[in-house]
């Protein structure tokens, strides 16, 4: 099979597509052949060596999201061969997802919805538990909630649009330029355009905020909150200053780590076949131009996600 690795830390270039054998699956594992695979940010910057040894040094195989087809299973009942399906294995130890084959634990995958293809199922998994993570199981999200969603343009942000807009809340996001649309389509019923105007100006009573920005967005972001709100991060959770002072305020701060929670990755599955969640793939690209794809995530202000197809 193939499979992208590198040698070395650096730039798009340092991926190189090489020849492995196929991983074995261990017990309650299943080996997927894969047929797309999701990008994210931090693959970009675990590449670089610009964000703390998730997976150590060099070499090593980079991803997380991945669709595909089951191949072989080993002891476990939750899928037979032939079975598609999609998750996010193993996050944040290596899952070795940049491949042709994958062996993951069975109960970190899914059956894929049939409404889904496997570039839309690929790039799920990581955005999908992110926002489901911080609106669902940290914010308890509410109808009548006002949620403010930064970033609503991006992976993250135009997914957790929609969980929120399923959970009955009222969603104001900001999102700028041509996103500003792609914002209202997703469902947001008030978007901020940040390049001109200042959030903080034009939001108020806010119940819960999700920052997938980071910057001061976190920080800022305290004084559009109601008495008692809540801040989720994606970006900033290990910021103490800031959590003091959010504590001081009155206000709750919880940081987002996301786990490949099956219960969540149902509940994601929900939505989709109730016709209420949809993910966009701003480009696909063939397995062995993943360096290209790389420049786009590092030049960030995505439309959505990036996806390998194989």
């Amino acid at each position: 099979m193939r499979v992208i690795t590198q040698q070395t830390l650096g730039g798009p270039e340092v991926l190189t597509v090489v020849d492995a054998p196929e991983p074995r699956p261990l017990p309650t594992e299943v080996l997927v052949r894969v047929k797309a695979i999701g990008l994210n940010p931090i693959e970009a910057l675990v590449r670089a060596g610009e964000f703390p040894p998730l997976l150590g040094r060099p070499p090593f195989v980079l991803g997380w999201d991945i669709s595909g087809v089951v191949a072989e299973g080993s002891l476990t009942y939750r899928f037979r061969p032939g079975d598609e399906v999609f998750g996010m294995p193993l996050f944040p130890r290596a899952a070795n997802a940049y491949a042709e084959v994958v062996s993951a634990p069975a109960l970190h995958l899914v059956r894929k919805p049939a409404s889904l293809s496997h570039v839309e199922a690929s790039a799920l998994p990581v955005v999908g538990l992110t926002a489901w993570q911080g609106l669902v199981d940290l914010a308890g999200v509410r109808e009548g909630d006002r949620v403010l969603v930064h970033g609503g343009g991006g992976g993250i942000g135009h997914v957790a649009i929609q969980i929120a807009k399923a959970l009955g809340a009222h969603v104001i996001t900001t999102a700028g330029g041509s996103k500003r649309e792609f914002a209202e389509e997703c469902g947001a019923d008030e978007v901020i355009d940040y390049t001109a105007v200042d959030f903080t100006e034009a939001a108020r009573d806010i119940d819960v905020v999700l920052d997938t920005i980071g910057g001061d967005t976190a920080e800022r972001s305290l004084a559009v909150l109601r008495p008692g709100g809540h801040l989720v991060t994606a970006v900033a959770e290990d910021d103490a200053r800031l959590v003091a002072r959010y504590e001081a305020s009155g206000m709750r701060f919880s940081g987002i780590a996301v786990d490949p929670d099956p219960v969540a990755l149902h509940g994601l599955v929900d939505l989709v076949e109730q016709g209420r969640l949809r993910v966009h793939v701003q480009e696909t690209f063939p397995f062995e131009r993943v360096a290209d794809a790389h420049r786009l995530l590092d030049a960030g202000h995505l439309r959505g996600k990036l996806v390998l197809s194989l």
